[in-house]
């Protein structure tokens, strides 16, 4: 991009020269005021696109230590340099146009080569502008905006001053100055809209309706509850895009992650060259459930909850629960955490909420285990299969696996229930199996069971 951008500006060079050139020897030969003014805007294009030359090399260079987003504004710096010429020159015009509106003894000569210089100037113009808008627009180039303003206004002005030949031709030798004038004063309506333009992008004004066009895109990503702030600063062909949003604080932490790619995914689609950092804030959603909410308090806090059971007693809500501790930590403590767990609920749900929590023991660290041998195992699966016959619930005891370890037995085990039955009601059934086994063997620390549907 940057080298077409380069190659761009170099051939505006070349065409501003011998635009120049020609212009200047046409007007000379003339006495033409119009030509003359105009081969001075084509002079001023040499400079311009000089400078935009070397204003696109500079601004190529990537961001460093002291330039975060790039150099981008040079383009923007030479852009409004060219504005202030663009004013001087159409200044200077005017003056010596509206002298020779008052001067009756100006005249113009009228030469074949001059009109042939015109025409010539009028179709290198016509490529230049053509060529300079299409790469402009495709490198979102500033400064190569600004140089093919700088060409459509040669190409109005040699229209123009050709049009002053004619009149003068027909006998009205003041056209030339009157053209001088009208030359001088689009040339000052160019330079203001550039000026316009490249004070907006200095000002880090956003572009018209990007704002708007980002808000639609982020709210289409799913989890997205609310766009709070959109920044948008262009600096160069960039544009850098600071967006805040607002997702549900249940949503998991990796979630939010992949949300905040998704939303940066579908603003490049639109927006190419858009540098975008998305930032989550997570809020509390009117569907949030009271579970919900405790549970996520006691995630935040990094306390193992369970059994959580919610009531509404005449108005007033009360709430219990199961946390888990490190086994080994002093009842003084555990009641500390609980306490704490207690009161975050109560800020949470209000202070006349009634809050009870029942502390169990946690085994925190890793336990080393091993498997039992097949005797001791094979005992602890008959006294499954046998109270699970009693139970006339759960079927087909199968995979199951005893290992030892330091603080006791771990047993794991599957089994099937029939499909229709409810959760509560096999948890149930389930909990008072392995209660019948822990009574055969006082040794286990723990049974886990997975629960499958009978097939």
């Amino acid at each position: 991009m940057s080298d077409a951008k380069e190659n761009a500006a170099l051939s505006s060079i070349a065409a501003s020269v011998i635009i120049t050139l020609g212009k200047g020897w046409a007007g000379l030969a003339t006495g033409s005021l119009a030509l003359i003014s105009d081969a001075a805007h084509s002079l001023l294009d040499v400079a311009a696109t000089t400078m935009t030359w070397l204003a696109i090399r500079a601004a190529a260079k990537p961001a460093d230590e002291d330039h975060h987003y790039g150099h981008g504004k040079v383009e923007s710096v030479a852009a409004l340099v060219e504005t202030a010429f663009l004013f001087l020159l159409s200044g200077a015009v005017a003056i010596e146009g509206i002298r020779r509106l008052w001067d009756e003894q100006s005249t113009v000569k009228i030469h074949w080569l001059a009109i042939l210089v015109l025409v010539l100037s009028i179709g290198i113009d016509a490529w230049r502008f053509t060529s300079l808008r299409r790469v402009a627009k495709e490198t979102h180039s500033e400064a190569l905006a600004a140089d093919a303003l700088h060409f459509s206004s040669d190409l109005i002005n040699s229209t123009l001053v050709l049009a002053a030949f004619g009149a003068s031709a027909l006998g009205y030798p003041q056209a030339d100055a009157l053209v001088a004038v009208g030359v001088s004063i689009f040339i000052a309506i160019a330079g203001y809209r550039l000026a316009q333009r490249t004070l907006n992008t200095l000002l880090d004004t956003a572009p018209i309706g990007s704002a708007g066009q980002i808000k639609k895109l982020a709210l289409a990503v799913p989890g997205v509850v609310n766009v709070e702030d959109i920044k948008v600063r262009q600096v160069g062909a960039d544009l850098f895009i600071e967006i805040e949003i607002s997702v549900a604080r249940s949503m998991p932490f990796d979630r939010v992650g992949i949300l905040k790619d998704l939303i940066i995914t579908a603003i490049r689609t639109e927006f190419s060259q858009a540098s975008v950092t998305v930032t989550a804030t997570p809020v509390t959603l009117d569907e949030e459930t009271v579970l919900e909410r405790v549970i996520i308090i006691a995630a935040r806090r990094r306390i193992p909850v369970h059994h959580v059971t919610v009531q509404e007693i005449e108005g007033k809500l009360s709430v219990s629960l199961d946390l888990e501790v490190d086994g080994k930590m002093s009842l003084n403590d555990a009641h500390t955490v609980a306490s704490q767990l207690e009161n975050a609920i109560q800020e949470e749900l209000g202070r006349e909420t009634e809050v009870e929590t029942h502390i169990e023991p946690l085994v925190i660290s890793s336990m080393i285990g091993r498997d039992v041998d097949e005797e001791h195992r094979q005992k602890i699966a008959n006294s499954l299969i046998k109270h699970a016959l009693s139970s006339e619930t759960i079927t087909d005891i199968h995979n199951v696996r005893v290992r030892v370890t330091d603080h006791g037995l771990i047993v794991n085990y599957h089994c099937r229930v029939a499909p229709h039955l409810d959760v509560t009601f096999v948890h149930e059934a389930v909990d008072q199996l392995e209660h019948r086994v822990r009574k055969d063997n006082g040794d286990i620390l723990r049974i886990v069971s997975h629960t499958e549907p009978v097939r």
